[in-house]
């Protein structure tokens, strides 16, 4: 992977993590439309993750100073009641993550398995779309929360979008739209980062063999576009309609799944 195709991959990859499209999806369809070969690891996968990872931190930084305090404070309180649900929500891509990791690699190199996932995140958003208004305001249950975690869990599949998938679990359970939104971005911090830090002391980084220049170059890439694809998500899930999503998803899948039988 040369420096070009990095910070092209690393556009994508900050621009569609937070839109209901699928990032995993899109890399993979880019590195083929770009001729960036696939390499046997998925460290520049982690490292574009980690670095919108941090434009989530950076657009939520109040809430989460906010968490923090009110965790530090050794209290069960509002605060700690919403990291306890963050923590349920990651238990089932935690699951995958210990046991399926091989397998999940292996997907990252299918067309058709990106073109039918994106059929899928077509057919989620519509239905979540179609969901009837819930009470603004009312807070996330862990119910809920374990639903959206169930969500995350699948999304691993690339195609499948995270925020698409998660966001649909949440409205298709119940939640409400202000709520929803803000949940399904911070409850991927710690996966992430914890996935980043595995691979670091696990020697994967330094055994990757993409060169740390194009990693570099793509981290940064992602990040700007990050912060910008953030805050416009948050806006278009508050106050306007997934459908427009749900129509690209299904007419790129549709795409992929004719391109890759062809």
């Amino acid at each position: 992977m040369n420096w070009w195709q990095a910070l092209i991959l690393g556009l994508v990859q900050g621009l569609t993590e937070f839109l209901p499209v699928s990032s995993s999806g899109h890399l993979v369809i880019f590195r083929e439309l770009l001729g960036a070969e696939a390499p046997s690891d998925l460290v520049f996968e982690i490292t574009v993750h980690v670095a919108t990872a941090l434009a989530t931190i950076v657009v939520f930084r109040k809430q989460i100073l906010d968490l923090l305090q009110g965790l530090f404070k050794f209290k069960y309180n509002q605060q700690t009641d919403f990291i306890a649900k963050l923590v349920v929500s990651m238990i089932p891509v935690a699951i995958v993550g210990f046991f399926f990791k091989d397998k999940v690699e292996e997907l990252f190199s299918s067309l058709l398995v990106v073109g039918c996932a994106l059929m899928v995140t077509a057919l989620l958003l519509f239905l979540s779309d179609r969901v009837k208004a819930r009470k603004e305001g009312k807070e996330i249950t862990f119910g809920q929360a374990l639903v959206m975690g169930l969500g995350q869990a699948v999304a691993v599949i690339p195609g499948l979008s995270r925020s698409g998938t998660t966001i649909s679990a949440g409205l298709l359970s119940g939640a409400s739209r202000n709520k929803v939104a803000e949940f399904s971005f911070l409850m991927v911090l710690v996966p992430i980062l914890g996935e980043a830090f595995l691979d670091l002391v696990g020697g994967d980084l330094a055994a990757s063999s993409i060169s740390i220049a194009p990693l570099l170059l793509g981290f940064v890439a992602a990040f700007f576009s990050g912060l910008f694809a953030c805050k416009a998500m948050i806006a278009l899930v508050k106050k306007a309609g997934l459908k427009w999503f749900a129509l690209y998803c299904a007419i790129v899948g549709l795409i992929v799944i004719i391109c890759s039988l062809v």
